[in-house]
C-alpha cells in the first residue's frame, strides 16, 4: 500500500474514532423524563345553608305520626322533628308551616316553600316536577273500618261502598284510576286530611278509608277503628321534597338525612312516634 493510501486510511479511522466519541451512547443519554402525575381530586365544597335564611318546611297539619300541630298550636312529628335535628347539625333555622295538602307540591314548585318533610310519597308525576332526596320510611296503602266491619278488604274494594280519601295524594290518585277495574266498585269521598276522613268512618257518615299505614294505625288507636287489610296499592317510599332549581338544598338534606339515619337519635324517634304500629 502506498504512503498517501496509508495517510488517507489513518485520517478517516481517526475521524470515525472522534464522531463515535462525540454520538452519546444509551448509557450517557439522559433519562427520559418521569411523567407528571395527574393532581388529585379536589374535595367536593362542605354543603353550607345560605347564610342567614330561614328555611320553609312545608307539612300536612294533621297528618300524624310524621307530621301535625299538637295541642299547643306547635307543628310536631317524626318528619318535623327529624328536620329540626338536620337543621341544627348544618346551623340554619326552619320553619315548618301548615298548608293544604292538595297544592302543597305547586307551592314547592313556585318557591314559596324550600321543602316538603311530611310523608310524601314519592311517585313518578311528582319527580317530573319536584326533586326527592333519599328515602327514609316505606308505607303501605291500607283500608281503616268501623271496629265491627265484617267483610274482607278484596270484598270492601267491589261492593260499592263509600270510600274517603284525602285529595291531593297518591292513594287517591290510584284508587280513582282504579275504579271500574274488575273487583273495583266504590264511591270516592275526598277530603282535606286523612284525619278528617277516619272521623267519619267512625261517624257512619262513610264506609271506609284509604289511607298510609301509618296514620290509619294513629286512628285505630284514637277511634276505635281498625285495618282490614291491604287497598291494592303497591307499597310507597316517603322523602323529603326539595325545588329543582334548589340543588344544595338537596345536597344538604340528603347529607342530613343520612347522618341521621346513623344516628341513635334516628332510633329514638322511632320510639318515639312509632309510625305505622298500631299500639
Amino acid at each position: 500500500m502506498s504512503k498517501r493510501k496509508l495517510v488517507l486510511l489513518a485520517v478517516f479511522l481517526v475521524l470515525g474514532l472522534g464522531a463515535l466519541a462525540l454520538s452519546p451512547s444509551s448509557r450517557d443519554q439522559a433519562p427520559a423524563p418521569a411523567p407528571v402525575a395527574a393532581p388529585a381530586p379536589s374535595a367536593p365544597a362542605p354543603v353550607k345553608p345560605v347564610p342567614g335564611k330561614v328555611y320553609i318546611n312545608g307539612i300536612d297539619a294533621d297528618f300524624p305520626p310524621f307530621a301535625y300541630v299538637g295541642p299547643d298550636g306547635a307543628p310536631t312529628g317524626f318528619d318535623v322533628d327529624a328536620i329540626d335535628w338536620i337543621a341544627e347539625k348544618f346551623g340554619f333555622k326552619v320553619e315548618h308551616q301548615p298548608m293544604e295538602w292538595s297544592g302543597i307540591v305547586a307551592s314547592l314548585k313556585d318557591g314559596k316553600i324550600d321543602m316538603i318533610a311530611s310523608g310524601l310519597s314519592v311517585t313518578e308525576e311528582r319527580a317530573t316536577q319536584i326533586n326527592f332526596s333519599l328515602h327514609y320510611w316505606t308505607i303501605k296503602q291500607v283500608i281503616l273500618a268501623p271496629a265491627d266491619y265484617n267483610l274482607s278488604a278484596e270484598e270492601a274494594l267491589g261492593a260499592g261502598l263509600k270510600i274517603g280519601v284525602q285529595s291531593g295524594t297518591s292513594d287517591a290518585k290510584a284508587m280513582a284510576e282504579a275504579n271500574g277495574a274488575p273487583g273495583r266498585k266504590y264511591e270516592l269521598v275526598e277530603y282535606a286530611s286523612s284525619a278528617l276522613a277516619a272521623q267519619d268512618v267512625a261517624n257512619g257518615r262513610i264506609n271506609l278509608a284509604v289511607m298510609n299505614d301509618a296514620p290509619a294505625a294513629e286512628a285505630s288507636k284514637q277511634l276505635g277503628l281498625k285495618i282490614i287489610g291491604s287497598a291494592g296499592i303497591p307499597d310507597e317510599a316517603f322523602a323529603v321534597g326539595v325545588n329543582k332549581a334548589e340543588e344544595n338544598t338537596l345536597k344538604m338534606v340528603n347529607e342530613g338525612l343520612a347522618k341521621l339515619m346513623a344516628d341513635p337519635y334516628w332510633q329514638e324517634l322511632i320510639e318515639k312516634y312509632k309510625p305505622g304500629e298500631v299500639h
